[in-house]
Parts: structure tokens; C-alpha cells; sequence
């Protein structure tokens, strides 16, 4: 479930830090300063951050297939039946793709721009680590990420946090030129320099930007547990989640950061930064599931 996340955060940084210098040279051409024109700004910074957000949404599937080198198994495969089966069960337009990658650690994920186009892929380690039923419950809990329009409602949540830190990044950035500007009004950060000091910050107010972002995250996955619970078993969803727990050990190779936030499970302590509740507390609030 963290890969889901972190494919989606790492393409949307990128395609925000991309259009910064897109509008580091589009808004002087359209006269648009951060001085003279504070809504005008506003306005561009909030179009250009939600396209930012919905951009990486629509590529999240084509870029999660690529990453992974996932191979997408078909009708007839026991892994596609199952996901078909609990796609009906759980009212989706459409079976999404399903497909395998090669991972010893054990972990699956769900992307997509929306329920008719999604994906759920599960590593090798899970499949070869879990009994059927565990793996019922984690394809559960990835249908019910789709059903609940997660991914649709992150790209919501990041859209306005794009907006505001690419907002807040340009004002900051003035306000430094300004500072730096000698009375006859020479100096200051320059062109380029503006444009570097602007990505700068847009990375600094990110990193803080992202803790709302991670709570709806830890939110959802209690959400997407208690779905997998209703379309399986509270009990086949627990002991999945402890057999991943219990998936610790050091002989998992070391996984570059930007993969980590879509994965049904993480190892990271948990902080205002975690994507992911303690497995502790989802298995609790399993133990109280009432239908």
C-alpha cells in the first residue's frame, strides 16, 4: 500500500518542480509579478498545482507497470479471479488489472486514475509467504482503496497542497529578493537565482506539506482494512497484517523511498510523517470490527 503512495507523491514533486519552471519563465511573459498581481498568481498557482496532482494520477498506472516491471496475469489465473470476484462483491464498474512482480518482500498495491482504470499488483514474496485466505484479505483491502476513490481523493489533497506550497514558495522568494535589493534597487536574487531559490523552497514546504497528506493516508488504510474485513474476514485481514509485520527481517533488499507510500504495509516508525498506521492499532480496531 506505500507504493501506491509514494509513486503517486515522488511523480507529483516532479511534475510540480517541472511546471515551477515552466511558470518561472510563462508568468513574467504574461506580466504576471508576485508583487503586482498577488490573485493572478494565486489563480495560476492553484490551476497549475491541481494539473499537477491529476498529472500524476492519470500516469500513476503506466509509471507503477514500468517500475516494477509488473506482468499482468489474466482470467483464468487464480490471482485474476479472485480480485474479479471481489470487484463484484464490492460494486466496481470494472475488474481492474492484476498483475505480479518479482519482490521477496512481501507487499502488493492499487493505483489508478479511477475505478474503471485501476491496477492491483501483489510481489512474489506475498504470494509465496501467504496462504489464500491472507491473500484474499490483502486483494480486499486494495479493492476497497479503489472502491473508496482514494487515489481520486489524494489527488484532491495534493492539488490544494501543490497549490499553496507553490503559492507560498513564490511570495517567500520575493520577499528574499526584496530583502536583498539595495535602495536603487539593484541586486537581489536575479532571474535564475529566483527560479532556483523558488524549487528550493517548493522541496522545503513539501516535506511539511506532506503531513496532512499522511494522516488522510494512515486514515484510509483504517478505512481500507475495515473493507477488507467486510468483503473477507476481520481475521483473515489481522493475521495478513502480522504476517507482514513479521516480515522484518534484513534479507529484504533496501527499497529507494520513492517506492514506499502505496504498499498495504510499512515498516517506517510512526510519526506525522508515516503513511501507515502501526500494525498494532489495524489489528485492534480488526479485533472490534462489527460489520
Amino acid at each position: 500500500m506505500a507504493k501506491r503512495v509514494v509513486l503517486f507523491l515522488a511523480t507529483n514533486l516532479a511534475v510540480v518542480l517541472t511546471v515551477s519552471l515552466i511558470l518561472g519563465v510563462l508568468l513574467p511573459l504574461l506580466g504576471i509579478q508576485v508583487g503586482g498581481s498577488v490573485w493572478g498568481l494565486a489563480l495560476f498557482c492553484g490551476v497549475f498545482g491541481m494539473v499537477g496532482a491529476f498529472i500524476s494520477l492519470a500516469i500513476s498506472r503506466w509509471i507503477a507497470k514500468r517500475a516494477y516491471s509488473i506482468q499482468l496475469v489474466e482470467a483464468g489465473h487464480p490471482v485474476y479471479d479472485m480480485v474479479a470476484r471481489l470487484a463484484r462483491d464490492a460494486g466496481l464498474p470494472a475488474t481492474p488489472e492484476v498483475g505480479v512482480y518479482q519482490s521477496p518482500e512481501p507487499n502488493a498495491f492499487a493505483t489508478g486514475p479511477r475505478k474503471e482504470k485501476a491496477l492491483v499488483a501483489f510481489s512474489t514474496g506475498l504470494l509465496d509467504s501467504m496462504d489464500r485466505a491472507e491473500i484474499e484479505a490483502v486483494a480486499g483491502h486494495e479493492i476497497s482503496h479503489i472502491a473508496n476513490g482514494d487515489m481520486v481523493t489524494m489527488a484532491l489533497l495534493m492539488g490544494v497542497a501543490n497549490a499553496l506550497v507553490m503559492f507560498l514558495a513564490r511570495l517567500a522568494a520575493y520577499a528574499i529578493d526584496n530583502f536583498l535589493r539595495s535602495d536603487d534597487r539593484g541586486g537581489g536574487l536575479g532571474f535564475f537565482g529566483y527560479i532556483i531559490v523558488v524549487m528550493l523552497l517548493e522541496s522545503v514546504f513539501m516535506f511539511f506539506a506532506f503531513i496532512p497528506v499522511a494522516w488522510f493516508s494512515r486514515q484510509r488504510e483504517f478505512r481500507a482494512d475495515h473493507g477488507a474485513a467486510g468483503l473477507t474476514s476481520p481475521g483473515a485481514m489481522a493475521r495478513a497484517l502480522q504476517r507482514l509485520e513479521e516480515s522484518r527481517p534484513v534479507r529484504m533488499p533496501r527499497e529507494n523511498n520513492t517506492m514506499a507510500l502505496a504498499k498495504i504495509h510499512s515498516h517506517k516508525r510512526v510519526s506525522l510523517w508515516a503513511t501507515h498506521p502501526s500494525t498494532e492499532e489495524r489489528v485492534m480496531k480488526l479485533q472490534h470490527y462489527t460489520g
